[in-house]
């Protein structure tokens, strides 16, 4: 009888054993880890050529073009585009996606540039939620002054981006990208500081989103304040 079931308890371990080591199971998780590390390769070999393309950007020396457009986010870059308008870069700014609380004279003040250069020739855009919202009021203001080159300033990490969204909204102008550089990438020891860090890796995700979502044929979602964009007034 306590033989009978020692081989009965024998038989079951040989039976489970058997089932989990069933031809063809080995061979496909082999597969899936094969496919997992591929894509992970694929993922941080594509960030970091993002990073590098993003480390090389400079401005152009002696810029000229029709007008000047500032992505907000800083006021370095409002600073760096007056300065351009001030020098003949271009004959008018749009600073895109100014707070709807924030005046004209702010700016002026903050960016110490003349008033009579600020009444002339700035124009606040204030419909721009996001950096989809400052391509379709930039193209809005673009195609109002019948403007053909266009520079656009912003952080060189946000270079890439604006520049997709810019030829999504509008493909027929040609935008020269003017980046400002906050963080010198060249040097590898960006890796180490986390919220540069942390910035790269979001905006990267943002681009490959926006990327796909122009290969798609999708315009994105609204990013206006009004549905009618009306960039060009200066209060």
């Amino acid at each position: 009888m306590i033989d009978s079931k020692r081989r009965t308890n024998s038989w079951a371990r040989q039976a489970a054993t058997s089932r989990g080591n069933r031809p063809g199971r080995r061979p496909k998780l082999r597969i899936l880890t094969y496919l997992i590390i591929l894509v992970a390769g694929l993922i941080i070999g594509s960030f970091l050529r993002f990073a590098d393309t993003v480390a090389k950007l400079t401005p152009p020396e002696n810029p000229k073009a029709d007008a000047i457009v500032v992505l907000t986010g800083g006021y370095l870059r409002i600073e760096q585009a007056v300065t351009l308008l001030e020098t003949g870069a271009g004959k008018r700014l749009l600073i895109s996606g100014v707070h709807p609380k924030t005046s004209a004279d702010e700016i002026r003040k903050l960016t110490r540039a003349p008033e009579a250069l600020f009444s002339c020739c700035v124009d606040l855009g204030r419909e721009a939620l996001d950096t989809i919202g400052n391509a379709l009021e930039t193209a809005a203001w673009v195609h109002k002054h019948d403007y053909k080159n266009v520079l656009v300033v912003t952080n060189n990490y946000h270079i890439p981006r604006s520049l997709t969204e810019l030829s999504n909204a509008d493909p027929q102008t040609n935008y020269i990208a003017y980046p400002v550089v906050n963080t010198d990438l060249k040097r590898g020891n960006w890796m180490d500081n986390p919220v540069v860090l942390r910035s790269m890796l979001s905006e990267y995700l943002k681009l490959t989103l926006a990327q796909i979502r122009s290969g798609l044929g999708f315009s994105g979602h609204s990013s206006l304040r009004n549905e009618t964009v009306s960039a060009g007034t200066n209060p």
